[in-house]
Parts: C-alpha cells; sequence; structure tokens
C-alpha cells in the first residue's frame, strides 16, 4: 500500500512540474515594458499623464538591466495600471463643472 501512494505521489509531482509554466524571461519584461510605454503615450496626449508613471517605467528598465525580470513586469504593469486609470479618470472629468 505504501508502495502505491510513493508512486502515486511521485506520478502527480512530475505531472505537476511538467504543467509549470516556463519562468517569464526578458521577453516578458520588454513586452510589459512596451505597452505600459504605449499607455503613458495615449493618457499623455490628452495632458491626463500622472506624475510618477514615467519614474516607475525607468526603474523597470533600470530592474531589467539588473536582470530583475520579476520586478521589471511588476513595475511595468503598475505603470500601465496607472496609465489605465488616468485615461478612466480623463473621461470622468469631460464633464465636470459646477451643477446648476
Amino acid at each position: 500500500m505504501k508502495k502505491l501512494l510513493v508512486a502515486a505521489s511521485a506520478a502527480l509531482v512530475l505531472h505537476a512540474c511538467a504543467n509549470t509554466p516556463p519562468a517569464p524571461g526578458p521577453e516578458d519584461a520588454n513586452a510589459a515594458i512596451n505597452m505600459a510605454e504605449q499607455k503613458t503615450r495615449q493618457a499623455r496626449e490628452v495632458n491626463y499623464e500622472w506624475r510618477d508613471t514615467g519614474k516607475i517605467i525607468k526603474q523597470a528598465k533600470e530592474a531589467l538591466k539588473k536582470g530583475d525580470v520579476d520586478s521589471a513586469i511588476k513595475l511595468a504593469n503598475k505603470a500601465a495600471r496607472q496609465s489605465d486609470n488616468a485615461l478612466k479618470q480623463y473621461a470622468q472629468q469631460q464633464n465636470a463643472g459646477p451643477n446648476f
């Protein structure tokens, strides 16, 4: 019974390892940074770029140069979210003004 349990556990572990997605690489970080830059340009075009978004993109590029792919992706995604939120804020503020 123990042998069967050990064999089943080993099979599950091997199956889980085989189905694990590959770790993100530099190309994934570059894609995330490019997406963040694109969204930031869109926000800049309507004069709604948030103050720190460019700084965060710069930090993402520096993290990638140092080989810290995970941090680069995390920072790039944060910058992209900020730009998305800036564009949402722009859309909401289009009709802002006093209510008469």
